[in-house]
């Protein structure tokens, strides 16, 4: 059985999300965005952050990879499928559960802004400043964390892991 430790407990994730959901909410009152969820690992986190804006918004999500292993980042960005919607003169938010080396959120974020968007916003549960490699400013964070192996509240190992309320580190040697 793997070994976790516990990082952030569930009520304390609620807090974070329900600050994070404030202040989206105070920017964009007055607008109608895309929150643009960035699958899998934000699934839940952009579920439980939706339900908390005050405005009227639209959803879409895009899927991005650059974890050939399930463990370590190789380096190239691969999209499955494509955004096909017209961005020109929207505002959009990204959603995203982490920000690691920041390469997969720098190609989004680029492609994203060459549509024409009015703004683009990043909104990130996590990030790992120690790993980072592209520069990627992050609008709206919840915590940052250590240079571990996260999992859970959406966030896995090779698929594993997701389902778990808390956000925990997981031992590198425990992932399948």
């Amino acid at each position: 059985m793997a070994k976790l430790e516990m990082l952030f407990p569930r009520q304390e994730i609620d807090m974070a999300v329900k600050r994070l959901a404030e202040e989206i909410s105070r920017d964009f009152r007055d607008k109608t965005p895309i929150v643009l969820g960035v699958l899998k690992g934000s699934f839940i986190f952009l579920a439980d952050l939706v339900r908390r804006l005050e405005f009227p918004l639209e959803i879409d999500f895009i899927t991005l990879s650059s974890y050939k292993n399930g463990v370590s980042s190789c380096g190239e960005v691969k999209m499955a499928g494509s955004f096909n919607r017209d961005i020109k003169g929207r505002h959009i938010i990204v959603v995203e559960d982490i920000v690691d080396t920041g390469l997969t959120l720098h190609y989004l974020l680029e492609c994203l802004r060459s549509g024409s968007p009015a703004s683009v916003k990043l909104c990130a549960l996590l990030e790992k400043p120690s790993r980072r490699k592209k520069a990627v400013d992050i609008d709206y964070l919840g915590f940052t964390v250590p240079d571990s192996f996260i999992v859970g509240y959406g966030m896995d190992c090779a698929e594993r892991y997701r389902n778990l309320p808390d956000i925990s580190c997981l031992n590198q040697e425990d992932c399948p």
